[in-house]
């Protein structure tokens, strides 16, 4: 679907920063699609990356569980269920609406005890998708190199679970631009590099998605 007139304005903000990511386009293009589909059928998105990458992951997922840089109202029937529940009147005057979000890798226990039972490395990820992603949920991995083995295996089982796969790597793509639905390919000589242009396209999505559904700027 293409952007609408709010969605553009975001976009050209973007490419006046940053010109250089112009070729990415129409990868966040087709990012922002999957992810309308994916959260008007009531889905998840997953995310996932190493080091820095882990970072970023669980970044994107605290810009889209709370208001980002949009007012973020209440589903009216949720704020009427408030009503005679401890605390109800101040949760429907401070909650704001979400956007579901995951990283994998966050779960402690279950990582761990996926690294000690199993023979197979780096399969956390993996496992962790297996037990939560439904048909029409999104996997984001990010991997600067584009070959981070636990983030390939993710994206198989996303693949065999009836997900889409996207994969945000450097400008040489790795495995992962070729095993993904849809590959964004970063400029960027080095790791930082590729990382700070990675920053700027997952803030951009999140502000495009948010833009979708709450388009009343924040006061």
């Amino acid at each position: 679907m293409p952007f609408n007139a709010l969605e553009q304005e975001i976009l050209a903000e973007m490419l006046a920063r940053r010109p250089d990511l112009a070729p990415m386009t129409g990868a966040l293009e087709s990012v922002h699609d999957v992810l309308v589909r994916c959260y008007d059928g009531g889905g998840t998105l997953y995310t996932a990356g190493n080091g820095g990458s882990h970072a970023d992951a669980v970044h994107i997922v605290g810009e889209l569980c709370k208001s980002f840089e949009r007012r973020r109202t209440l589903d009216p029937a949720f704020a009427a269920a408030l009503d005679g529940l401890p605390f109800g009147d101040e949760l429907r005057a401070h909650l704001e609406a979400g956007l579901r979000g995951v990283t994998l890798g966050l779960n402690s226990a279950l990582k761990t005890a996926v690294e000690n039972d199993s023979p197979l490395r780096d399969v956390a990820f993996a496992q962790e998708l297996n037990a939560l992603m439904r048909p029409g949920d999104v996997l984001l991995v990010l991997s600067t190199s584009g070959n981070a083995p636990n983030c390939r295996m993710a994206v198989s089982v996303a693949k065999a679970k009836g997900g889409v796969s996207v994969a945000m790597t450097g400008p040489k793509g790795g495995y992962l631009a070729g095993e993904a639905d849809i590959a964004v390919k970063a400029p960027g000589d080095s790791t930082k590099a590729v990382q700070e242009a990675h920053a700027t396209l997952w803030h951009t999505v999140c502000c495009l998605i948010e833009a979708h559904y709450f388009p009343e700027k924040r006061c």
